[in-house]
């Protein structure tokens, strides 16, 4: 294959609009007549001919909740694999700002959510907003003690 043996395909020339009546497209540029699709700078969003718009059609699910933004949620797993990390935590007391202290939760939350999934061994005191009742149950059970921080 040579250069001088490559056909080139030519281009389709694209049918100027408004370009005299002779051009078929010509006068009213096949927009038919009047109406509002006929103006320039009109176009009707989301009109499916009458058809229930697609916007319509599908099912309106959930909401974004502002509160949970700030609240960290941890299990009592992941307590746990930290204990076994060895990272010392005083008065074996674990509260916010000691997990963001030792970088196992994020600076910017400002609450605490203590979830009852997994188990813990060793016993602590938690200092938490929030907290389900399984994992109350499941700190008491081994002597632990739990604060509400409000």
């Amino acid at each position: 294959m040579k250069l001088n043996t490559i056909k080139n395909k030519t281009k389709e020339r694209k049918k100027r609009l408004g370009r005299g009546i002779g051009s078929s497209k010509g006068k009213t540029s096949g927009r038919g007549h009047k109406g509002q699709k006929s103006r320039s700078g009109v176009a009707i969003k989301s009109f499916e001919g009458g058809q229930m718009p697609l916007y319509r059609r599908l099912p309106k699910r959930g909401f974004n909740s502002f509160k949970s933004k700030s609240i960290a949620i941890i299990n009592l797993s992941k307590i746990q694999k930290i204990i076994e990390k060895k990272i010392n935590f005083p008065d074996s007391k674990v509260n916010l700002s000691l997990l963001q202290k030792h970088n196992q939760i994020n600076k910017k939350f400002k609450k605490i959510k203590l979830l009852g999934a997994g188990d813990i061994k060793n016993k602590f005191d938690f200092e938490v907003n929030f907290i389900s009742n399984s994992a109350k149950d499941k700190i008491e059970k081994i002597g632990g003690k739990v604060t509400l921080v409000k």
